[in-house]
C-alpha cells in the first residue's frame, strides 16, 4: 500500500491521505486518528499539499501500512 499524505488549508485539524486501496480519506490529526478516518469528498486540490508520511507518526497510517506489509 503506497499511502500519500497531505495537509489541507480547508482541514487544519485533519490529515488527508490517498492510497490505491483506500482512495481519498480524511482523519483527525491526533493519536490513533486513522481509526476514525472517513471517505473524503469535495477536496479542493488547490488547498492540498503533499507532506512526508512520517509527519503523521502515531496517528495510524504508518502503523497500518507496516501491519499489512508484515502480514503479506
Amino acid at each position: 500500500m503506497k499511502v500519500k499524505l497531505y495537509r489541507s488549508a480547508d482541514q487544519p485539524c485533519h490529515w488527508v491521505a490517498h492510497s490505491p486501496s483506500t482512495g481519498w480519506v480524511v482523519f483527525p490529526a491526533r493519536q490513533n486518528g486513522w481509526h476514525a478516518r472517513f471517505l473524503a469528498s469535495g477536496l479542493d486540490p488547490v488547498h492540498l499539499r503533499e507532506v512526508p508520511l512520517w509527519l503523521a507518526f502515531n496517528t495510524g497510517p504508518i502503523e497500518a501500512h507496516e501491519t499489512r506489509r508484515a502480514a503479506a
